[in-house]
């Protein structure tokens, strides 16, 4: 098994996997490690918390990072943050990660995994491919603060 449970410890890598991860396609995102790493740790230091890393010859090489809330049906898990280092993509590792994620969240009794992804390239079809589908009952909305 090479998946285990994030560690704080590791934080500064997984901010070096996400920076180099969001900095491509299909997000090409100018992530600075260094902001990534505290992106990820203001994640994990979230009372509610969960995440996992795969780790490949000693070395972690992708992660997944998320929060859970409750709502009036019942707990709910957000994916935040699915990264896989670019020299390791397409090994099945983002597929590991995201299958032992909703095997651990069936166990926790939460109702159901919500994520926001890219509209655009292969990530949609990815996590189709996973179970989740597109959301026709609510939309994201955002704006910016000037």
């Amino acid at each position: 098994m090479n998946i285990y449970p994030a560690a704080i410890d590791h934080v500064t890598r997984y901010g070096e996997i996400y920076a180099a991860a969001f900095s491509g396609e299909p997000w090409n995102d100018p992530w600075r490690p260094e902001d990534a790493e505290i992106h990820v740790r203001e994640l994990l230091e979230t009372k509610t918390a969960y995440g996992l890393e795969y780790v490949e010859n000693g070395k972690v090489v992708g992660f997944l990072v998320g929060t859970s809330m409750l709502f009036h049906y019942g707990r709910t898990f957000e994916i935040n943050d699915l990264a896989v280092d670019p020299a390791y993509q397409g090994r099945g590792i983002a597929r590991q990660l995201l299958e032992q994620c909703k095997k651990d969240m069936k166990e926790r009794g939460i109702v159901g995994i919500h994520l926001i992804t890219s509209g655009d390239g292969f990530l949609p079809e990815f996590y189709e491919r996973h179970g989740f589908k597109r959301e026709n009952e609510v939309i994201l909305m955002g704006m910016e603060i000037e």
